[in-house]
């Protein structure tokens, strides 16, 4: 199944030279992303950084601010 994301271009560009270094495609590396994510040894980063931006009051509400990023007005 094809699934569409929006990734930022500094990430692509990132994932590109990643994918490149390891010999694979970009996709696959994306896979191994998502599969390292589902068998859970990415869970300790997850638990470890979730809510990190929770005390932060430049940011606000996370929905506004996505809103703010997406219609090129900043944070």
């Amino acid at each position: 199944m094809r699934t569409l994301v929006e990734i930022p271009d500094d990430d692509i560009k990132w994932l590109d030279r990643r994918a490149e270094e390891l010999g694979v495609s970009r996709t696959a590396l994306v896979r191994e992303a998502v599969a390292q994510m589902r068998s859970g040894s990415s869970r300790r980063a997850i638990d470890e950084y979730f809510g990190i931006w929770r005390d932060r009051s430049d940011v606000g509400e996370g929905q506004a601010y996505q809103r703010r990023i997406r219609n090129g007005k900043g944070a």
